[in-house]
Order: C-alpha cells, then structure tokens, then sequence
C-alpha cells in the first residue's frame, strides 16, 4: 500500500475544497447555525487531521514505530474531542444526518480517508520488519483511530478526570495494538 507523495498544502487545499463542496451540497437541509458551526469546524480541524496522517508515510523505516503512532493518536485524541462535541447538536434530525453521511461520501471524506494513510505506514512497516508479520495493517489502523475515538468520547460526556491522563491513554492506545515484532532468543 503505497501512498503517493503529494504536496501537503495541496492536500489541505483539496480537503477543504472538499468540505465547502459538502456544506452546499446539504445547504438546503440546514439544522440552524450548529450544522454551519460543525461544517466551519471541520473545515478548520480535517486538513491538519488528514495531514498528520498522511505525514506517516514519510516515517516508515525513521524513529520508533510505536513514537511515530503516539503523535498519531495524541492528534487523533485531539481531533475527535473538537469536532464530536459540535457534531452533538447538528444532527438533531435523521434527515440531516443521512444527507450529510451521503455527502461526505460524495467528497471522498469517509472513514477511509482516515484509515488508509495509516493501514499503508504500517504495511511498510511490516515489510521493513518494524512490526510483527502478522499484523494486519488496516484492522490496526481502525482500531487506532477508534481507541482516539473512544477516549475522546470518554473525556467528552464522562470528563478528563474519569480514567487515565489523556498521554497515558494515548500511550495505552499504541500499547495495545501489540505491534512490536516478536524477538527470537539467543
């Protein structure tokens, strides 16, 4: 899974290009001001989100898989906290949320957005020996994105105080995917 090197303010360009595509394509089935207060937010957080992403493919083979995959998930922690806590109130109706589901497919700004970069980091990874062989880089790229998810929906409805410091928990996230190959020994 190779990604192609692609200018990294191009990609912010087209992502927000992308995002302001989406917002008038659901410009009719408008939620009042908190569906435009999301859309804005989005706009502001996804380049720099997708870009984090995207810059992992430039570390495959540098520095400490599990360090690299530690700023992804402090980001990711980050990232999830700010736009969740604004997605609450924009869909307040199934018939806003499903227009704006089909929209972001339509800008090719789905899950996989998200989950490719880091399926393709860890599948170099994997061929450079730096990860386990039996890792399966798109089942771990899923659930690093979701353990960020978790915790940033943790911090939000339970409070950062219910469970570990948001590094420790970052850290735990990494942790637990259990990448590292195993050594042989002597």
């Amino acid at each position: 899974m190779a990604t192609s090197h692609v200018d990294p303010h191009r990609r912010s360009q087209d992502a927000r290009r992308r995002i302001l595509e989406m917002a008038l394509s659901l410009r009719n089935d408008r939620a009042g001001g908190s569906l435009d207060h999301y859309l804005a937010l989005l706009q502001d957080r996804m380049p720099l989100w997708l870009s984090i992403l995207h810059d992992l493919s430039h570390r495959a083979g540098k520095g400490d898989v599990a360090d690299n995959l530690l700023q992804v998930a402090r980001a990711g922690i980050d990232y999830y906290l700010a736009v969740q806590g604004a997605a609450q109130p924009a869909f307040t109706s199934p018939r806003v949320t499903v227009r704006f589901r089909d929209a972001l497919r339509e800008a090719g700004l789905g899950p996989e957005t998200e989950v490719a970069p880091v399926a393709a980091y860890l599948e170099a990874e994997r061929r450079l020996g730096r990860v386990r062989p039996d890792v399966d880089p798109e089942a771990s790229a899923r659930l690093l994105l979701a353990g960020c998810f978790h915790r940033a929906h943790l911090e939000m409805f339970a409070g950062a105080s219910d469970g570990p410091e948001r590094d420790a928990g970052a850290r735990g996230i990494v942790r637990e995917l259990r990448l590292e190959p195993i050594l042989n020994p002597a």
